[in-house]
């Protein structure tokens, strides 16, 4: 096998395909590996192939199978970058995460099943803890450099990260209380896509790393796939 990795990412949205492309390709190409991604397929008619969005586990599983179709190379792996909040009820292990108090637990349950049911060595998937906002709220002094004249809000969220034992994997994932629930109530102006992941690459991979637990797991393993 060549000491040259081709990474595939399937992506929930374009904020994670844009943070794949912005930070994480780059990241990785220091470890030889080259990064692809797409966001997941949702539908599809004779005109257009619509991506962005998880509605069910079977649709983002048959996109899934046909991308490792479409590359069977010994050289090729597979991963996946969705939130744990708002993850379609149907995926494997979700009845049984539910009964799980430990985020962290959960969250690894339904990764283990995921990965067993889709079935190839090749994949191993990655589900945010508990959204792509964890990534900003990592370090919420860096929104003041993408949204000025918010000291306030930032003030309350680095709170909001102290109640979490500055974790910010912990921040929860109620329709009020998940992290981009509490960025858009306190900064109404919060564009997901654009302002999300200038914060995040602000931040850094080694800091996100850092702060992020699971997610430093993930870019872990990915830096040593051979």
């Amino acid at each position: 096998m060549s000491d040259f990795i081709r990474l595939c990412v399937t992506a929930e949205g374009p904020t994670e395909e844009r943070f794949v492309k912005d930070l994480l390709a780059s990241h990785l190409g220091y470890f030889n590996i080259s990064t692809d991604v797409r966001s997941v397929q949702t539908s599809k008619d004779k005109f257009k192939t619509y991506r962005g969005g998880l509605n069910t586990y079977q649709k983002t599983k048959s996109d899934i199978q046909r991308w490792l179709k479409e590359n069977r190379g010994h050289d090729v792996r597979f991963t996946t970058m969705f939130d744990f909040y708002g993850l379609p009820n149907d995926f494997p292990g979700y009845d049984e995460a539910l009964q799980i108090n430990d985020a962290y637990e959960k969250v690894q349950l339904i990764e283990s099943h995921f990965m067993e049911d889709i079935g190839d060595r090749r994949f191993f998937p990655y589900i945010q803890l508990h959204e792509f906002e964890s990534l900003i709220l990592a370090n919420p002094d860096s929104i003041r450099e993408e949204y000025f004249d918010n000291d306030n809000a930032i003030d309350e969220l680095k709170d909001t990260l102290k109640q979490h034992n500055y974790n910010p994997e912990k921040i929860n994932d109620g329709d009020s209380t998940a992290p981009s629930k509490r960025l858009l109530s306190l900064i109404p102006e919060y564009d997901k896509v654009n302002g999300g992941v200038k914060i995040a690459k602000l931040n850094g991979i080694e800091l996100l790393k850092e702060k992020c637990l699971h997610f430093g797991e993930w870019v872990n393993q990915l830096e040593n796939l051979r």
